[in-house]
């Protein structure tokens, strides 16, 4: 159910819900927690650090503070000196800084058009459309006997005749790794098995087995369907976070498509134009 592949762009969706949370925190009051050479320091930038740095983010709390404040004014020292030199007036610094607040811009739009409005009971509404839309898929619980030849298999169709055990006869008989588990199998659905075992399991009713052997790759088989249901929906639990992701997604996309249509957009690098292949930066073929 609802198993969606995200195309390469939902990694910039990836991004700005990381960045969200530095964000909110410039939401509420910036207190300074240093200066350098004079410059304030605030407790936003620790944050910041923090996001940037994995290896930071995952110390312990009382580590990860201290050492993303030292991080943070080294930041801040080199960072003075180098502008006391003279670095970053070049255009090649100029137009990276430009790139660094576009991205922030994108990431800050995104999270106040699409992260904040998304709600539990939106999540919810999806997963209940979903479940509402998906035809409940049928499934077996079976055991089976397998071994190495047509003959054996037809031996233990008749034992089973005979009024054996189907479970004793599994740990006795069987090679396959179930064997000693009574040949339980557990509940499967269509597409889990090799074609010739589905099709003899799914063809038995509940509590019978099979009265002729069925080969596949394996060997022989000889299967008993134990019983039959409809596959249970997950829970919300189990895809609310999923189910997120997809509706950020196709927010996303469709923030895109709103900013197509208002701004023209135009790849005038022909090299790059043929990576496209056709497909110009709108989007269209």
């Amino acid at each position: 159910m609802m198993k969606y592949r995200l195309p390469w762009r939902a990694g910039i969706v990836a991004l700005a819900v990381c960045l969200s949370a530095g964000a909110a925190a410039q939401d509420s009051e910036d207190k300074v927690i240093a200066t350098v050479g004079g410059k304030p320091v605030y407790q936003s930038e620790l944050s910041f650090v923090e996001e940037s740095d994995p290896q930071i983010s995952r110390l312990p709390a009382d580590q990860r503070t201290a050492t993303a404040l030292s991080t943070l004014l080294d930041i801040k020292l080199l960072a003075q000196q180098a502008e006391n030199a003279g670095f970053g007036k070049d255009q090649a610094f100029q137009r990276r800084l430009d790139f660094l607040k576009d991205r922030e811009l994108h990431n800050l739009f995104f999270k106040n058009r699409v992260i904040d409005g998304l709600t539990e009971e939106a999540v919810r509404e999806r997963y209940d459309r979903e479940v509402a839309a998906t035809p409940p898929e049928q499934e077996v619980k079976a055991r089976h006997i397998l071994v190495d030849s047509e003959e054996q298999a037809k031996t233990v169709i008749t034992e089973l005749d005979g009024g054996k055990d189907f479970i004793e006869l599994a740990q006795e008989k069987s090679t396959g790794p179930s064997g000693p588990q009574g040949g339980d199998l557990g509940y499967f659905t269509r597409g889990r098995m090799v074609p010739e075992f589905e099709e003899a399991a799914f063809a038995l009713e509940t509590g019978t087995y099979t009265k002729e052997p069925v080969k596949t790759q394996f060997g022989w088989h000889v299967i008993k369907v134990e019983d039959k249901r409809d596959t249970p929906p997950p829970n919300f639990e189990q895809v609310a976070n999923q189910i997120q992701r997809i509706l950020l997604q196709e927010q996303y996309l469709a923030l895109l498509q709103e900013g197509r249509e208002a701004v023209k957009v135009e790849i005038t690098d022909e090299d790059l134009q043929k990576l496209f292949g056709g497909v110009d930066a709108q989007g269209n073929n």
